[in-house]
């Protein structure tokens, strides 16, 4: 996620070396500007393909998760879109659950897999890990139209498109999809369990908020939502980002987003749930909206010795991103937190309940 520049240009121009490739990141504040390539569609109109990936970043990705991965295209809306698939090594014998896995601005999907260490802790849960690929590098997260961006909800159709697939020809499991981002793409997870709450089963979004203002997103229905946030953040403030500065030129407008806490109230009204419970565990600050009568919880974990990052990631981050905590191991606690949900109700369920309760 982006910020609006607090120091002098200058400044900015000595550290784009240094942050220009990191969790995919793309920073305009703090002096932490870095250059973004526009990300380019292969123009094939194939529905797919695929090959193997590797990252030049791979610090810590075991060689058989990487063999494991295909990159894959799908045609939506008239453009190919690019996705990294992981697939199980074993084989299941049922529908798998599905994560998809949202990088940050700037970044691409193979800095997301090494960031997030998501393909060998999904390796033991039978999980297919889907790491799509933003265009220019960036989600559409906010529900604004922009110049570059004229139809504020493509990504939103693109993942329900990725989903479609992925049930139709890898088995996901429609009942288990999960959304999981990082900061930019932690708002993108948001805005996907917003606007979709019938297509998830859950959704984690972290150093991520939900856009307010011009771009301001409202969940529309109950969803689990965990968010995970660094109270060093120095990138996007944990008290969130009301006024953010112009976007470099020629990139996608910066956005401004709700606190980390306000983010997830909104989320907590939708479901209806409980008053929250603060609870202080060792290195971190979680406070719990629990579930009332056929509703669905939400969590906030505030990690305090943690800048704008993974908690637990191997990834070293780049000066001015604040500290890399060791407090939680981020990449367990989310998947534990979503395999801990109810699957979905199967569809046209939920409204069949509501009429025998009537």
């Amino acid at each position: 996620m982006t910020l609006s520049s607090v120091r002098p240009a200058s400044a900015r121009v000595r550290r784009r070396s240094a942050v220009r490739r990191w969790s995919g990141v793309l920073v305009v504040g703090l002096a932490l500007t870095a250059g973004c390539a526009d990300a380019s569609d292969s123009g094939s109109d194939s529905a797919t393909s695929s090959k193997s990936s590797k990252s030049p970043q791979s610090s810590h990705s075991a060689k058989p998760s990487a063999a494991a991965d295909t990159r894959e295209r799908l045609r939506v809306d008239g453009t190919t879109r690019d996705y990294l698939l992981h697939k199980p090594t074993a084989p299941g014998s049922g529908p798998r659950p599905l994560v998809v896995a949202f990088h940050g601005r700037g970044a691409d999907p193979a800095e997301m897999r090494e960031l997030t260490g998501l393909n060998e802790a999904a390796k033991a849960r039978g999980m297919l890990v889907a790491y799509p690929e933003a265009l220019r590098k960036t989600w559409g997260a906010g529900t604004a139209p922009s110049r570059l961006r004229p139809d504020p909800d493509a990504d939103v159709r693109f993942t329900q498109a990725l989903v479609d697939k992925l049930v139709r020809t890898e088995r996901a499991d429609p009942r288990r999809v999960y959304v999981v981002g990082f900061s930019n793409g932690g708002s993108m997870a948001l805005r996907v369990a917003a606007d979709r709450p019938k297509l998830v089963a859950g959704a984690v979004s972290v150093a991520g908020q939900l856009p307010t203002g011009r771009d301001e997103v409202r969940p529309k229905g109950p969803v689990p939502v965990m968010v995970v946030y660094g109270a060093k953040d120095p990138v996007r403030p944990v008290t969130g980002l009301a006024r953010p500065g112009p976007a470099p030129k020629g990139q996608e407008p910066i956005m401004a987003t709700k606190s980390a806490r306000s983010s997830v109230k909104a989320f907590a009204t939708a479901g209806r749930t409980k008053p929250p419970a603060e609870q202080s565990r060792k290195g971190y600050d979680r406070t719990v909206w629990r579930p009332g009568p056929g509703t669905v919880p939400v969590e906030l974990l505030v990690v305090r010795d943690a800048g704008h990052t993974w908690p637990g990631t191997r990834v070293t981050p780049p000066k001015g991103f604040g500290p890399a905590s060791k407090a939680l191991d981020t990449t367990g606690t989310v998947l534990g937190f979503l395999t801990d949900q109810s699957p979905r109700p199967p569809h046209g369920a939920a409204k069949n309940q509501e009429r025998s309760r009537r």
